[in-house]
């Protein structure tokens, strides 16, 4: 009996636990969710830790999760909020608040010689992160920069590897001066000129060692850097050490790239016939018998690799952290013979002595080889120099020669068609000609900071910028005919220059915070910098051989020699207060004083003061009721930059030169000096004055953003060449004679559509610009041509074209209007004044390669393992002048056309487009060739997937990326984004056959140890 009691008892106990579990297992737990304020919060992500089980909250709040266990631990997530853990334990009912996410408004952002809290900037300062910069493979940071900032535009001027990049921050600001950025990496300041034919210094960093980039747009963030800012700066910081382990992590991709289009052409059957119409002669008896011909352009364009490998270390201590990386670099362009290659090494160590003393440095060291080709002529509108680029003799060499001889050599067009095309260039011939840069670039900083008491600190930094360049170039013997050979055959120059920039900054910083409301932050400045550059270079004609290139050139027969020195220096003071209440409201003042050996005794020093003001508007009590509003600033700021990088040493001074003063003494050449430019000791930068106001909006937690900036700026004491009189000695004087004005409208929107197991982001940006000009030179005059086709006009904008306007083509019968050199057959111009003349009166506005807006919109997506992003961008409104048509289009004879020629007018093909052929002919000036440039272009798609963690590494992803996979426009030229005269202010949209960029695809693998 007593076994039986026990055993009942036993099972009796069992099946209670059993009982109990199984309640356990299908308990289901129920609540609601609330904000802060008590607030309801819809839509809050409800999961099982560790599972993929869950839900959402409806819109009161509410959520219900079934078959819960006894240990179960939720967690609650939504964005702009601080996610949340919560154990279940026994109850059924659970009730969550969860607290504001407030890291985006601490996050700190990078201002000039400091940072700031997001939430304390009054000024337009745009941020991009390493993540979106090496989103593509780009050898400058510039290039990741493109649309993905509004009020800033950035053009790819050409696609040669290594090239350079010209940027305008909310707008043109100089007419003459360089209207670059002033860029600042790591506190040491390099500055780009844009130009089309220089390697971009941006080009020697390294984008993978940038941590962030700011953009600092008005003059409130830009002031600090007072003469030098009124084109905008570009803060880049690079990656440093952290607290830590160690992490070692290797970034690697290679890819192919290829060309994105090629321009349909004659084929050597059409090129004979338009040869026999065009010399009404029968060259050749039996043109459709030639068939297709050689098709040059596939001899000059290739598929090109690309490829980057960078092994990172990054760890430390409490007291030293280390950021240590080596990164090769290596494209080849889609042009044969084209390429850049960079090695490069950087190392940041930050130590920390005590309490009060820390010490560091910052350097980079990279050597890049880029090897070039000659592209787009800026000679506009001579077929002959068009064909005297690669480019321009691909698209204008007749089809019916060959590229080599029968033992493999090039084969010159002097050698083949009895020398009826020796005008025209073997394309090849380009390709063997040497041009070759070699940089060898240090950037390095030291610094010091000392705590001198509470909340002042003291800063000294010491920087160097060393750029050492030689340029090597060799055009052989063996390109030339036979027939042309002679003893000045052969050329080849070497050219070295060095650069070396000093700069040193003592910072004094003195930062407070008094009853619990106030804050306040006092920044002192001092700084000077000293710039020193030397070259010499020689250069030679009349080689025996090509044996030696240009390594031996005292054996050409012809040798000049020149070289040359500068030297300058700028001081500079500054001040900075940043005043807050309740991070509420702020306020910051800012002025700095610079000093230039550049300008004129009159005007050494200039002044740059700015004024900007937040209100956080929703820190106001009625605006925290509004439930959907998570933020709202309104920023407004005013303030005087300058700029003075148009403005080369000694322009100030009475010069001499030895250019072109060789004198006949004796009935002998003697070279001497002669008077080169007059002295102008009121010469002084550039000033801009802007205006700008701005409103950050943040609605449902932050989950979606707006940034509205509307600016004015107006640039006064422009530099511009005046003419002189001739009776004064000198034929035109530099000075601070025009003005011009930008203003506009920035839209920039982010939004977190989806946070859950799959994750969708999408951010947007658009920027309209409009410039003027103000003022040429005092108010003489109000129109002067810059080319036969661009104007600078008085109350328009910048780089208009001014043209005839093409009016078809003059077909038999009708009566040609005199004034222009017309022919039956021949392009028609049309009488706008109806004077029944054409003159100059009948030139009209035709173009503006100025946009009406640029945009750009990003998407980012993650589901598991998986990411996925993908970047457009693109431009509406800009009109180009596709000059590369004035050549190629005509059919004079001797050079290959575009394939619409092939519907030419003839008598019995009335074609209003074409013109019939004729010897020596040439097309008018007219908006003929003035085309819409705006486009769309998918610049990036990228699928990675991360896998599952191996042992012994932290993470490993592979990618797949494509890169200018598709362009959607009407132009009709190689690329859309294009500017044959790059850097300039004044001759804008410009394309005569300029390096196009690449459709590239590559695959990349990501591991960190």
């Amino acid at each position: 009996m007593k076994t039986r009691i026990r055993f009942l008892v036993c099972l009796l106990i069992t099946i209670l636990f059993m009982g109990s579990d199984a309640w356990a297992q299908n308990r289901t737990v129920s609540g609601r969710v609330v904000g802060p304020d008590g607030g309801d919060l819809p839509g809050v992500s409800v999961v099982l830790k560790s599972t993929q089980r869950g839900t959402t909250t409806d819109a009161s709040g509410r959520f219900s999760i079934p078959n819960l266990p006894n240990d179960a631990v939720l967690t609650f997530s939504y964005i702009g909020y601080v996610s949340q853990d919560v154990t279940v334990g026994n109850r059924s009912t659970l009730d969550v608040t969860l607290q504001s996410d407030d890291r985006s408004l601490n996050e700190v952002v990078v201002v000039g010689y400091g940072t700031q809290r997001k939430v304390e900037t009054t000024g337009s300062i745009a941020s991009v992160k390493s993540s979106e910069l090496i989103q593509t493979p780009v050898s400058n940071v510039a290039q990741g920069l493109q649309a993905r900032v509004s009020g800033v535009q950035v053009n790819q001027n050409t696609g040669a590897p290594g090239g350079n990049i010209s940027v305008r921050i909310r707008g043109t600001n100089s007419i003459n001066g360089n209207s670059e950025p002033l860029y600042v990496v790591d506190g040491i300041q390099i500055s780009n000129s844009g130009g089309i034919n220089d390697v971009s210094p941006l080009s020697s960093i390294n984008p993978n060692d940038i941590e962030s980039v700011e953009i600092l747009k008005d003059a409130s963030a830009s002031a600090i850097y007072g003469s030098r800012a009124a084109n905008g700066v570009v803060l880049i910081t690079t990656k440093r050490g952290k607290t830590g382990a160690t992490r070692v992590t290797l970034d690697s991709y290679y890819g192919v790239q290829n060309a994105a289009r090629k321009l349909d052409l004659l084929n050597a059957a059409e090129f004979a016939q338009l040869e026999n119409e065009t010399f009404k002669n029968n060259f050749y008896t039996d043109p459709k018998s030639l068939g297709e011909g050689t098709d040059w352009q596939s001899f000059i364009f290739r598929q090109a690799p690309i490829q980057s490998h960078q092994l990172s270390i990054n760890g430390g201590s409490e007291k030293t952290q280390l950021s240590l990386s080596a990164n090769y670099f290596d494209q080849d362009g889609i042009i044969i013979n084209s390429n850049f290659k960079r090695y490069s090494l950087r190392l940041n160590l930050d130590h920390r002595i005590s309490d009060r003393f820390k010490v560091g440095t910052s350097i980079l060291g990279s050597r890049s080889t880029n090897s070039g080709v000659t592209t787009g002529s800026t000679t506009i509108g001579d077929g002959g120099a068009v064909v005297g680029t690669i480019m321009g003799s691909a698209i204008g060499a007749p089809p019916l020669l060959k590229p080599y001889r029968e033992d493999g050599t090039i084969w010159p067009f002097g050698e083949q068609a009895d020398g009826r095309y020796r005008e025209n260039a073997n394309p090849l011939n380009y390709l063997a000609i040497l041009n070759q840069l070699v940089i060898q670039r240090t950037l390095a900083n030291v610094y010091a900071d000392v705590t001198l008491m509470k909340g002042l600190t003291y800063r000294a930094s010491f920087n160097l910028d060393m750029d050492n360049r030689i340029r090597d170039t060799y055009s052989p013997r063996s390109i030339v005919s036979l027939t042309d050979l002679n003893d000045n055959s052969g050329s080849g120059s070497k050219t070295n220059s060095n650069n070396l920039t000093l700069l040193h900054e003592s910072i004094l910083t003195y930062g407070t915070t008094f009853a619990k409301v106030h804050s306040f932050k006092a920044t002192a400045v001092f700084a000077t910098q000293t710039g020193q550059s030397n070259s010499n270079s020689i250069s030679a004609t009349g080689f025996p051989n090509d044996a030696t290139q240009n390594e031996a050139l005292q054996l050409a027969l012809n040798r000049t020699v020149s070289s040359a020195r500068s030297t300058q220096r700028l001081d500079s003071y500054m001040g900075r207060i940043n005043y807050g209440f309740k991070d509420r409201y702020f306020l910051d003042l800012t002025a700095r004083i610079d000093g230039s050996s550049r300008f004129g005794a009159n005007n050494k020093y200039g002044l740059f003061p700015a004024i900007s003001a937040g209100w956080r508007i929703i820190e106001e009590p009625f605006a925290k009721s509004l439930s959907w509003l998570s933020d709202l600033k309104l920023r407004a700021s005013y303030g005087i930059t300058g700029n003075a990088a148009g403005i080369d040493p000694y322009q100030s001074l009475a010069t001499v030169s030895a250019s072109g003063s060789d004198y006949n003494i004796n009935h002998a050449y003697v070279t001497g000096i002669n008077p080169s430019g007059i002295a102008n000791p009121d010469l002084r930068w550039e000033r801009s004055a802007q205006t700008d106001v701005g409103l950050d909006i943040g609605l449902l937690n932050n989950r979606i953003s707006f940034i509205v900036d509307v600016y004015q700026k107006k640039t006064d004491d422009l530099l511009y060449v005046k003419a002189l009189p001739l009776s004064s000695g000198y034929s035109t004087i530099t000075g601070n004679f025009a003005a011009l004005e930008n203003k506009g409208l920035e839209l920039a929107a982010n939004a977190r559509i989806l946070d859950g197991p799959l994750k969708w982001s999408v951010s947007a940006n658009a920027t309209f610009n409009r410039n003027k000009v103000l003022s040429l030179d005092g108010g003489t005059t109000q129109e002067r041509f810059v080319t036969t086709y661009t104007v600078l006009k008085v109350g328009s904008p910048l780089g208009l074209f001014k043209t005839y306007v093409f009016d078809g083509i003059n077909q038999t019968g009708e009566s040609i209007t005199p004034g222009y050199d017309g022919r039956l057959g021949g392009h028609k111009v049309k009488d706008v004044n109806g004077d029944g003349t054409i003159t100059a009166a009948d030139q009209v506005i035709t173009g503006d390669p100025n946009p009406k807006f640029i945009y750009g919109f990003s998407t980012n997506l993650s589901f598991k393992n998986f990411d996925f992003s993908g970047f457009l961008s693109g431009t509406q409104g800009n009109d180009i002048y596709n000059a590369s048509r004035l050549s190629f289009e005509v059919p004079l004879g001797g050079r290959n056309l575009f394939k619409g020629v092939v519907n030419r007018w003839t008598p019995t093909n009335p074609s209003n487009q074409y013109v019939s052929p004729a010897q020596g002919s040439r097309l008018p000036v007219t908006n003929y060739v003035v085309e819409d440039g705006s486009y769309l272009r998918c610049r990036n798609v990228t699928l990675g997937y991360t896998l599952p963690r191996i042992k012994g590494t932290q993470n490993l992803r592979v990618y797949v990326s494509a890169n200018n996979l598709f362009t959607i426009t009407k132009y009709s030229g190689f690329d859309t984004e294009v500017n044959t005269y790059a850097g300039s202010n004044t001759q804008i949209g410009i394309d005569n056959l300029v390096y196009p960029q690449a459709k590239s695809f590559l695959g990349g693998l990501q591991i960190t140890l």
